[in-house]
């Protein structure tokens, strides 16, 4: 928590939808990025277009696209936003395929929910089209990478996540085990 304490509660502590009206409009831009892991053969089938369900990759694209345009539907206090640009692209490695998703606008705030949005939303159609030939398949790193414009300025993603949790676990993060074996920070 900041100076400004939490912005989405009220002073009685109800949710709330953050006033941006007070705000000028500017250029925003987010870039999010996930894996989507998956066996080689799976991979392999993506690459050559060989998935039953057809062209996976184009899909997941279109899906991202129209999941950004919706962010505000799907995440209750989000704003709604004049999307200006959307791209989706991904790149095939031997085990996995890398979802990329950067959203841009002019607006009165961010657009890194609907960035992150777009990113999951194509891993999980990835999923869903190989989901026959691989029930295996795990969508992970899933995080903000890099954002410019609004008060806060520039971010950018200087490690990797894997290496964030392990930083974060040596400056005494607990991670709270459950019996999935997931990690979440209560």
């Amino acid at each position: 928590m900041d100076d400004v304490g939490f912005t989405h509660l009220d002073p009685l502590g109800r949710a709330r939808m953050v006033d941006v009206t007070p705000k000028e409009a500017t250029h925003r831009r987010a870039l999010a990025r996930c894996r989507v892991n998956m066996t080689p053969e799976t991979v392999g089938a993506v690459a050559k277009g060989a998935v039953s369900k057809g062209d996976v990759l184009a899909v997941a694209r279109v899906a991202g696209i129209q999941a950004a345009k919706r962010t505000s539907d799907l995440i209750p206090l989000c704003h709604p936003l004049l999307v200006g640009s959307v791209f989706v692209n991904f790149r095939i490695e031997e085990t996995y395929i890398s979802v990329e998703a950067q959203v841009d606008t002019v607006d009165r705030t961010g657009v890194e929910m609907e960035a992150i949005t777009a990113c999951s939303v194509s891993a999980i159609t990835i999923y869903d089209m190989c989901k026959s030939m691989d029930r295996a398949i795990i969508i992970s790193d899933l995080t903000l990478w890099e954002k410019s414009g609004g008060r806060s300025g520039h971010f950018h993603r200087d490690e990797p996540v894997a290496e964030t949790l392990l930083r974060r676990e040596a400056e005494g993060f607990t991670p709270v085990v459950t019996d999935l074996g997931e990690e979440f920070d209560l």
